[in-house]
């Protein structure tokens, strides 16, 4: 049995995006949404054609460049949240405490010209003083760096279907809550590539392992077992809420949500996931909306939603990390002096089970 994503709760959707995954996640019923399922699945057959026809591609000699310093990947095998931002911070901080020097690579997706985008900047919040370089063409970006600075092993962040680039380790990221997104592919589903693929990887690491079920792991880490080579690591990992930032950049003790009342916009891959995150602060979210992933705000997007918690009588308005970065400049512009508070929470990614495994493997990277 093939553990399912469960259609998203709580969270009021915006727009076109929570009208597909209502779609695609079968919540939304009748006969217009069957037809547009019909729709979908078969523009995901065509882009199954595309990913065999790519796959083959990356199988001829030379279509894989050999990095100059040594490459972990992270990546997913879905679109939306699986926690990579936070666990490419937990991994640059394990490589700095090994006595290495990382850098971390991306594509930069959605960032302004000359400018970084919300993953770049919440990075600069985790793991400050790590380098990050942001250019599509990863391959030229490492190069140049490391020829220019010191550097012991690049990251390469949202790296599993970045097939150019060779890597010491393949690392997958799997979200405990959706971890085959509503088992198709795109975009009738959530897959960017089918789980076979997994074959590629070197660690799998379950994310967000402690908002499911023992029942539920047990059935994903069997299913897991199906599409991998023998002996591959599968390790877990816990996202921990640990602080409260506030807009004037205060930094303030967890406890300050238990028992409150609060409401709870978000634009990530995964709201759910972050809904579930904060009402275990034991905050009780009273209004919540969630934008599509990686939304470009404007300020009317979000006045409207304060002026939403403002009516129902709500004292603070909570986000994540990656949407407080692009919500600051729009909250210095507003001038509006509101009795709401707007914070973000501060989650930090741990890896509670198999770090060891981790460890060695990123180490074995180091020494040479």
């Amino acid at each position: 049995m093939t553990p399912q994503a469960s259609p998203p709760r709580g969270f009021q959707a915006s727009d076109r995006w929570g009208a597909w995954l209502a779609v695609i996640s079968s919540e939304r019923r009748g006969p217009a949404a069957a037809l547009a399922r019909a729709g979908l699945a078969l523009l995901a057959g065509a882009y199954r054609a595309g990913l065999a026809a790519r796959n083959t591609w990356f199988r001829l000699p030379g279509t894989v460049v050999r990095a100059v310093r040594p490459v972990v990947s992270v990546g997913n095998l879905t679109v939306g949240g699986t926690g990579k931002t936070p666990f490419v911070a937990y991994l640059a901080r394990m490589v700095q405490e090994m006595g290495g020097r990382p850098v971390i690579l991306s594509r930069g997706y959605g960032a302004a010209a000359g400018g970084r985008n919300e993953e770049a900047l919440e990075l600069s919040l985790l793991c400050p003083g790590v380098p990050h370089v942001q250019n599509p063409d990863r391959t030229a970006a490492l190069a140049q760096w490391a020829a220019e600075n010191p550097c012991d092993v690049a990251i390469l962040d949202d790296g599993f279907q970045h097939r150019r680039l060779a890597r010491g380790l393949d690392i997958v990221l799997i979200d405990a809550l959706r971890p085959f997104g509503f088992g198709h592919l795109l975009p009738r589903g959530l897959l960017r590539e089918p789980p076979s693929a997994l074959r590629r990887a070197d660690v799998l690491v379950i994310t967000r392992a402690d908002l499911a079920g023992p029942e539920s792991l047990a059935i994903l880490r069997r299913t897991l077992a199906q599409h991998t080579r023998q002996g591959t690591p599968v390790l877990a990992a816990h996202h921990e809420a640990v602080a409260v930032l506030a807009a004037d950049g205060s930094r303030r003790d967890i406890a300050t949500l238990r028992r409150q009342d609060v409401a709870a916009a978000c634009g990530i891959g995964n709201s759910d996931a972050f809904l579930m995150t904060l009402e275990r602060t034991g905050a009780r979210v009273a209004l919540s909306e969630a934008f599509p992933d990686h939304h470009a705000y404007t300020q009317a997007d979000l006045d409207r939603v304060m002026r939403a918690a403002e009516a129902a009588g709500l004292k603070t308005l909570v986000t994540t990390g990656k949407d407080f970065v692009k919500w600051q400049p729009l909250l210095a512009a507003g001038g509006r002096a509101a009795p709401l508070q707007v914070a973000a929470l501060e989650v930090r990614l741990r890896v509670a089970e198999g770090e060891d495994v981790l460890r060695r493997k990123v180490g074995a990277l180091l020494r040479p």
